[in-house]
């Protein structure tokens, strides 16, 4: 292992979205994370495929049975000897399970516990079923994302999952390990996809707190497609051309580069009055040509612009592929390691586990005498694809 966090020791109990997206982004700087999964989720034998879930990358995967009583007392026994545990169950669950933030910390007191919710762990909502479109939808995120006389557009799970849940979780729980070398005591992380969506909202509350962003009028602000220097438009091939032209040295950039400066409808870049005019005109010019000749007309000048790619276009651009962004490991094309270090370079250690694929290994490897492995498995409260090798 690599990275700004190798040494440190994380247990990851199996979930979905931003729980799995936080021990992504902390095992990719190095931290060693064990998955935890259902006995259930574990095939008869290994299977030959590669997993594909990205989000599952740089883990060993142990399937232990926390409905059973030895289970239970397995995983304390990981406890104490791990610096995070994640989990990303409703609140109370971990509780009923014997394994709460109190029963943890007094076999480790030193254990910070992330707890990934949608609602937080409390309040009225605490416990309402949830996916990200309806935190962001209470967070008063989602109602801004649109354009003029249409309604609220889910901006995919970004906003929610993993912008204001995964990445949250990960800064709460590297936050708490750093405060831990002054305090010696670990402490709880409650990270809630709500609180962190409005936290991305940060800048549109204080423009809305002096009258720059009109929160009733979607589609007619700066940054939400009411400006025609800070959208996306169709080129004639089909494609599209993002512009940011919101500073005037860029602006004045986009007009020479579109034939439009000197053009008296567009002096007044900031009359929000002509902005939805202005977006027209711009766009019939734009629709002119292919976007390869915009490419090549705007990277001439000093213009805010950028084409507008899919997945497979981004990982074939000269800019990405000359840093390296996108990656292959185990036949999967993915992003690498972010954000990047000088001196403690992260790296992604291996393609995503099959359930369970390591459930011995890991648990000798943490300490746990061969003899009650076995047990273990005797018991049921453990599994293994396949023979487990003794």
């Amino acid at each position: 292992m690599s990275g700004p966090l190798t040494g440190y020791r994380i247990i990851e109990l199996a979930g979905l979205g931003p729980a799995p997206f936080a021990a992504m982004m902390l095992s990719d700087m190095g931290a060693e994370v064990i998955r935890v999964e259902r006995p259930g989720e574990v095939s008869a034998e290994l299977p030959a495929a590669a997993h594909y879930d990205i989000m599952q990358r740089n883990r060993r995967s142990v399937a232990i049975d926390l409905k059973h009583p030895d289970g239970v007392a397995a995983l304390l026994s990981l406890v104490e000897g791990a610096d995070v545990l994640l989990e990303g169950f409703r609140p109370g669950v971990m509780e009923r399970l014997g394994l709460g933030p109190e029963e943890c910390a007094s076999r480790n007191e030193r254990l910070i516990y992330g707890r990934m919710t949608g609602w937080g762990q409390s309040g009225p909502y605490a416990n309402a079923p949830g996916h990200d479109i309806n935190y962001i939808a209470m967070a008063g995120a989602l109602a801004h994302f649109g354009r003029r006389g249409e309604g609220p557009v889910p901006p995919l799970n970004l906003v929610g999952d993993f912008g204001g849940g995964g990445m949250f979780l990960a800064y709460g729980v590297v936050c708490a390990l750093l405060e831990r070398h002054s305090s010696g005591r670990g402490q709880v992380v409650d990270a809630a996809m709500v609180d962190g969506a409005a936290a991305l909202m940060a800048m549109f509350w204080a423009h809305r707190s002096i009258g720059e962003f009109d929160e009733s009028a979607r589609g007619t602000n700066i940054l939400d497609s009411g400006a025609h220097f800070y959208d996306v438009y169709r080129t004639s091939d089909g494609k599209y051309l993002s512009i940011g032209a919101v500073e005037p040295q860029f602006y004045a950039e986009l007009l020479r580069a579109t034939g439009l400066d000197g053009d008296p409808e567009f002096e007044d870049q900031n009359d929000r009055t002509r902005w939805p005019r202005l977006s027209e005109r711009l766009s019939e010019v734009i629709a002119s040509r292919p976007l390869h000749e915009w490419d090549e007309v705007l990277a001439a000048g000093n213009a805010c612009y950028a084409p507008v790619l899919t997945m497979s276009e981004a990982a074939e651009h000269p800019h990405h592929v000359a840093r390296g962004m996108i990656v292959e490991v185990g036949g999967v094309q993915q992003p690498a390691p972010a954000p990047r270090f000088s001196r403690t370079a992260p790296a992604i250690s291996g393609p995503p586990p099959h359930p369970g694929e390591h459930t011995r290994a890991v648990l000798l490897d943490w300490g746990l005498d061969p003899g009650r492995v076995d047990a273990l498995f005797d018991a049921g409260a453990i599994a293994q694809p396949g023979p487990r090798a003794r």
